[in-house]
């Protein structure tokens, strides 16, 4: 247990004096980027599993018949 308390306090050490951490203005524009990229990643997505779905709705079509 004095092994997770002191692994706490080193964290928090570290955090405290040893991180720079970015502006506030930095940190929107950051947050912008991540949106963005995670909505065009989420529409890629979306369409590769449209086509897919598509190709595999008409292999079995063209088996059915």
């Amino acid at each position: 247990m004095s092994g997770i308390i002191k692994y706490v306090n080193e964290s928090y050490y570290e955090l405290k004096n040893h991180v720079t951490w970015p502006t506030y203005a930095d940190a929107q524009r950051l947050m912008v980027v991540v949106a963005v990229f995670s909505i065009l990643l989420s529409l890629a997505v979306f369409g590769v599993d449209q086509l897919f779905s598509g190709v595999i709705e008409q292999y079995f079509n063209w088996v059915k018949s």
